[in-house]
């Protein structure tokens, strides 16, 4: 049986050089793994040069399977392989090219080639070929742009030298994302845990009982603090509001007496987490960050929370209090839960779907959080929205359009809140009409201004697929 073959080539405005140095980079693998896979990584060692190894674990349909690959080939700059030991191809060969672009140093083509053959002889061929294709086509369209957008914008930003972030909520949904993406920026993360520390980039803290040494903020630049209970992982009952809000106002706070106990060399900025729940439900008001405070339990979480963040003003710290909408992600959150009902044609909007929504893809959020690092432009409240909030009316078309579904099954609000209660009603029905004013006067350029655009980056369905 003959090998099959896949390509797929793209023009990066840096020398290949310096692309093949970003691959080279802790997190690159991360980064470039798409957010709609099942992808676990079992064990690394190695890098990218010869005998370094992979091993993962992915879903295929409802089995998991074991993907063992080893780099061979290794030449710098230039080339380097990733070859299948074991794994669900019968043979599977991936090279990665760089060359100069036009005979010019100060342009890449990445090139892709892939060599594999499907399980099953005849008729993992018959019946999976056009399958694997079209995979392998989103999934180098989704890596493809991942890669140019990091590495061009970093090369439109200021020379940046190698700092040290200091992250708390490492684990969660955002962090999960944010480290890769600063690995590949060449810096180092800190990540705070509340188990045993299992790695030499680990340290631990008890938040709930003000528990950080002070050794852990020496040599830090940057605080980052996504910590935090979920919001809409159970219906609130007292105790999970208590803990909602403990969580959040807890970690701040700890962070912020650490990095008070340094007598010099303090962190330059830190970024605190908060979200566009602060301004509550005001319909069809056009919010900025200058818009008041707004009412509910949510509100009244991030306003205790900013609060706290606050207190590190006055050691001299920039403080950013990131008022973040609603992440758009397959990999968790909110549109992790819609997407089932939705591909299975069911969707529809949530009661008159007139609430407003502000929304970001998760590439945006991460980015942005870097800009505010860079930028001091971005200082105190920043809305952390993309330029274009929508009606959940609109959302529900967009998404189903981008899924090729229907989605003409309203849910009733008075089903919401039976359901959720008061979860219902200061999330899936309040109206937040979000707009990111800080980071479009610090001209902040977005990956993602248009939801359907994010939405197809973030699911990996391109129109060309």
């Amino acid at each position: 049986m003959r090998l099959l073959s896949f390509s797929s080539q793209i023009r990066i405005e840096q020398s290949a050089a310096k692309v093949f140095a970003w691959h080279e980079q802790p997190g690159a693998f991360e980064r470039l793994a798409p957010p709609w896979q099942k992808l676990e990584l079992v064990a690394r060692s190695g890098g990218i040069r010869d005998g370094a190894t992979v091993s993962l674990r992915t879903k295929i349909g409802p089995v998991w399977v074991r993907w063992d690959v080893e780099h061979r080939d290794y030449v710098k700059g230039v080339q380097f392989r990733d070859v299948q030991i074991n794994g669900p191809f019968a043979e599977w060969e991936h090279e990665h090219r760089f060359d100069a672009a036009d005979g010019v140093d100060h342009a890449c083509l990445l090139t892709d080639s892939i060599s594999y053959r499907l399980p099953f002889g005849v008729l993992g061929r018959i019946f999976g070929e056009a399958f694997a294709r079209s995979e392998l086509t989103r999934l180098f369209l989704y890596r493809h742009a991942v890669t140019k957008a990091d590495i061009e914008s970093a090369a439109r930003t200021i020379s940046v030298r190698p700092m040290t972030f200091l992250i708390a909520g490492a684990s969660g949904l955002v962090g999960r994302a944010l480290i890769p993406f600063l690995q590949t920026q060449g810096h180092s993360v800190v990540r705070l845990v509340r188990r045993p520390v299992q790695a030499a980039d680990e340290v631990f803290w008890n938040p709930a009982k003000g528990e950080l040494s002070v050794e852990a903020m020496r040599g830090v630049d940057v605080v980052i603090n996504l910590s935090g209970e979920g919001i809409a992982d159970a219906r609130w009952s007292a105790a999970r509001k208590a803990a909602i809000l403990r969580s959040r106002v807890d970690s701040t706070r700890t962070l912020a007496q650490a990095m008070g106990q340094l007598t010099r060399n303090r962190p330059f900025v830190f970024i605190s987490g908060s979200a566009t729940g602060f301004y509550g439900s005001q319909g069809d008001t056009v919010l900025d960050e200058e818009s008041p405070l707004g009412t509910g339990f949510l509100a009244d979480v991030c306003d205790a929370w900013e609060h706290e963040a606050r207190e590190a003003e006055a050691l001299g710290v920039r403080v950013v209090r990131l008022r973040t909408g609603v992440v758009l992600t397959p990999a968790g959150g909110a549109l992790a839960k819609m997407l089932p009902a939705f591909l299975a044609g069911v969707g529809g909007r949530l009661a008159s779907g007139k609430m407003w929504m502000s929304w970001i893809s998760m590439d945006d959020l991460v980015g942005v959080i870097y800009h505010a690092v860079l930028d001091r432009r971005c200082d105190g409240a920043v809305n952390a929205v993309a330029p274009e909030p929508v009606t959940n009316a609109e959302f529900t078309r967009v998404l189903a359009r981008v899924l090729r579904r229907p989605a003409i099954l309203p849910v009733p609000g008075l089903a919401l809140g039976a359901i959720f209660g008061e979860m219902a009603r200061e999330t899936l029905l309040a109206s937040a009409r979000v707009t990111p004013g800080k980071l479009q006067g610090a001209h902040y350029e977005f990956r993602h201004a248009t939801l359907e655009g994010a939405l197809r980056h973030e699911l990996g369905r391109f129109r060309s697929v």
